[in-house]
């Protein structure tokens, strides 16, 4: 908890996917993460040991205690992958959830209790929390009928503006006006019964560095404009920028704290330069074979931990912690060294970049975000 009577403090960081032995992908992160009294993350994927596919990847819910020993007191769940394990794995995930007495967002088992936020009283401090899934599939929307995620659909079109057929489109995306409303709605619904709104948004182009897709901005800025604090984003398992809008943070892509994937390793018995060239040819880059569990785009090892202080009701600061993943899969929180100043410089140049707006300055060895 935070030392400071006065202050709280939140920390929220990207996707998480545990194994088993989990506990051990923490133990960098677990010090400063159980210091926080709010500590908010993404679980990418469903757990239950009723379907084969989560059984083969060792998604027993009985792997989410790491989580809970690590401090995490808050999981947004809305994500392209909540329906990878059937019913099965929504009905799992949410049931230990609730057993445990972590809070969760952004899932339920129609699309009334998937847009219910989740409210939590720190000091007489209502934190709110909404989550929204903008990259699909379909099959994970939640229904009247039907089990699933929180959504706001976004459309996307291709057009050739130029005499060159067959050649490269631009692109243009944009959220559908109805289930922007509906996030729009959820907001100004929850704003009166909290101090502080969080808006979690799934969301930006998967292992690409720099670059935003035009609706990211469009329901960011949305969000907050309808009343929301803070906008933290995740789902590109790549850093991307930070930008100030109207005063308030968006956290554009958190990348991964901890994501173990051995079932996107090398098989037995094949050749790692074989499995990097069937990576490159899946996601357009080559995995660094000596992250065996951890086979992302080789930017993807810098990472950061959000954080803000809240103090009278009001978010007062808002920084991040700047991380680094090790060959082993686990995040280390670094300091203001060698290490740290290469993860500094790389969300220096990603900012700018994207042409976004933030601008970073070291205090002691966090990172100060703010605006001109």
């Amino acid at each position: 908890m935070t030392a400071d009577t006065d202050t709280l403090t939140m920390f929220c960081v990207g996707d998480i996917v545990v194994g088993s032995d989990a506990d051990k992908y923490f133990d960098f992160v677990r010090p400063v993460l159980r210091t926080g009294d709010i500590v908010l993350g993404q679980l990418e994927h469903p757990y239950t040991t009723r379907h084969p596919e989560a059984v083969a990847a060792e998604r027993d819910p009985e792997n989410l205690k790491s989580l809970v020993s690590a401090g995490f007191n808050v999981l947004t769940l809305a994500g392209n992958h909540l329906a990878d394990a059937s019913i099965f794995g929504i009905e799992d995930t949410i049931g230990w959830l609730k057993e445990n007495n972590i809070s969760y967002v952004g899932a339920g088992m129609n699309i009334g209790e998937a847009r219910r936020p989740v409210i939590i009283e720190r000091k007489g401090t209502r934190f709110g929390f909404l989550d929204y899934n903008c990259v699909g599939p379909k099959e994970t929307w939640a229904s009247q009928e039907k089990a699933g995620c929180a959504y706001v659909k976004i459309i996307t079109h291709y057009e050739l503006d130029h005499a060159t057929p067959g050649g490269p489109p631009n692109i243009y995306t944009w959220a559908e006006p109805e289930t922007l409303n509906n996030m729009i709605e959820d907001i100004r619904n929850l704003r009166p019964q909290c101090d502080i709104l969080i808006v979690s948004l799934h969301k930006g182009i998967v292992h690409v560095p720099i670059k935003l897709a035009a609706y990211e901005q469009q329901v960011s800025y949305a969000a907050i404009d309808a009343g929301a604090d803070l906008v933290v984003g995740h789902h590109a398992h790549i850093l991307k920028g930070i930008e100030v809008y109207k005063g308030k943070v968006i956290f554009h892509g958190l990348c991964n704290l901890v994501n173990y994937r051995p079932g996107l390793a090398p098989r037995a018995n094949e050749d790692p330069n074989s499995w990097v060239r069937r990576r490159r040819e899946i996601f357009g880059f080559e995995p660094d074979p000596e992250y065996p569990t951890y086979p992302f785009h080789p930017e993807a090892i810098n990472t950061i931990i959000g954080k803000c202080l809240i103090k009278d009701k009001k978010i007062v600061q808002t920084s991040y912690l700047p991380c680094l993943v090790n060959k082993q899969g686990q995040p280390e929180v670094l300091k203001r060294d060698a290490r740290g100043e290469k993860v500094f410089e790389y969300m220096n140049k990603i900012t700018k970049e994207a042409g976004l707006n933030a601008k970073y300055e070291w205090k002691d060895d966090e990172v100060l975000v703010y605006s001109d």
